[in-house]
């Protein structure tokens, strides 16, 4: 799998947002999607009593209620070895085969998922 610096120019830019987005609120993931137009969205895990949303279904959520109905590409950065089954499936529900890269926290690619 490709380092970051191998990844194309708009796939590195999501892998910044997630990583950005976890930071900025010290959470487990942090997540970005780029929709058909090229805009991104960004999120990070919500874990609250009443709430719990992984970072993936967190950005593809922003992105549909921003108007997207198809995804290009999803980053999820994780100290976890998989992508989560529940931020996959809603990547999915707007894109049959973009790639979905694992990223750790560090910046370096794990892996992606087709």
């Amino acid at each position: 799998m490709p380092d970051p610096a191998e990844l194309v120019g708009e796939d590195a830019k999501l892998v910044t947002l997630a990583r950005s987005a976890r930071a900025r609120v010290g959470a487990v993931e942090g997540a970005a999607v780029r929709d058909g137009d090229g805009r991104t969205y960004a999120g990070a895990t919500v874990a609250l009593p009443s709430l719990s949303v992984t970072a993936l279904q967190f950005a593809v959520a922003s992105a549909v209620a921003a108007g997207a109905t198809v995804l290009e590409a999803a980053v999820l950065v994780s100290e976890a070895s998989t992508v989560d089954s529940l931020g996959l499936a809603a990547v999915r529900d707007l894109a049959a085969d973009a790639p979905v890269y694992l990223v750790a926290p560090n910046g370096s690619v794990l892996g992606a998922v087709r």
